[in-house]
């Protein structure tokens, strides 16, 4: 999937319940865990990280 020009993943795990995540901005690879049942969460979720991250590095070069 991609969000704001990001590429990312999201999979279900073994566990119900849980989903797990990776996205990649430059050379930075972040992943994590999320718990929820709705997959639409999770993937909103994640879109909301990216965000956050976006925003960091925003800061940084400014």
């Amino acid at each position: 999937m991609n969000h704001r020009g990001v590429e990312f993943t999201v999979a279900k795990t073994a566990l119900p319940g849980i989903w797990q995540w990776q996205f990649r901005i430059g050379e930075q690879i972040n992943t994590g865990r999320t718990e929820t049942k709705i997959d639409l969460l999770a993937i909103r979720r994640v879109q909301l990280r990216i965000d956050r991250e976006l925003k960091a590095i925003g800061r940084e070069t400014a």
